[in-house]
């Protein structure tokens, strides 16, 4: 049976044995996928390293009846610097919580993969604020796996500078103040706010970052990422809900 090669980051590990680990995969090409890898929690396994949670790594996989097995494991990442940030580190694990719901399966995925690989670099160097890497991540997900809010402007009358906007965390959409009717599920946000909303949705994953929010929008910016995909996924996440605690 032919290896395929791919690129891959470890987002669960599991115990299946004494020797063996079940582990889930955002892959490049074959999208989210689950491998054994025999022999990984030996002392000595080559696949040790290469296997554990949060590793970006040079994968072979092998492709069996049910699943998929690792014939090899190069680590190229290890995000290390996630280890001495618990903060930093329960929000990693809330992104791999979201990509188990969201992330395709057995297709490609390479913006998936290059927006969370962003995302752990930017946690690891702590370049930009938290609340900014998270509501981006939260945002860019729901836009890649059919979430895609409309904020070229106002829902009803269609005007793109729009006034006073609302975003309507159910529907997508934005409306101004003229057109729009106060419902529990539109939240009052800024100009400013709406503006960080569109260059998220616009730039590809490695520059949906690059850029800066005063304490207050961002903030807010926070609030409506997280209550839009809360609403759009209708769950809760209980890394989430860790990561608050913290």
């Amino acid at each position: 049976m032919a290896a395929t090669p791919t690129m891959g980051l470890i987002i669960k590990e599991q115990k299946v044995s004494e020797n063996d680990r079940l582990v889930t995969i955002l892959t490049e090409q074959l999208g989210l996928i689950r491998a054994f890898v025999p022999g990984a929690l030996k002392l000595h396994s080559k696949h040790q390293s290469g296997t554990q949670l949060l590793c970006y790594a040079r994968l072979s996989v092998y492709k069996g009846r049910d699943t998929y097995k690792i014939g090899d494991a190069q680590p190229v990442e290890v995000f290390f610097k996630l280890r001495q940030n618990l903060r930093a580190l329960a929000l990693a694990g809330y992104f791999c919580e979201l990509l188990t719901m969201l992330a395709p399966r057995e297709e490609p995925a390479k913006d998936y993969l290059q927006l969370t690989l962003q995302a752990l670099h930017l946690l690891c160097e702590d370049t930009q604020p938290q609340p900014l890497v998270k509501s981006v991540y939260e945002l860019k997900i729901c836009q890649f796996s059919g979430y895609m809010p409309d904020v070229s402007g106002c829902s009803i009358c269609r005007r793109a500078d729009v006034v006073a906007p609302r975003f309507d965390v159910l529907r997508g959409t934005v409306q101004c103040q003229n057109c729009g009717v106060k419902t529990p599920t539109c939240v009052e946000i800024t100009a400013g706010v709406l503006t960080a909303i569109r260059y998220i949705l616009e730039q590809a994953p490695g520059r949906a970052f690059a850029f800066r929010l005063r304490q207050p929008s961002l903030n807010r910016l926070a609030a409506v990422c997280e209550q839009f995909i809360l609403t759009q996924t209708d769950r809760s996440y209980k890394t989430l809900d860790f990561y608050k605690t913290i």
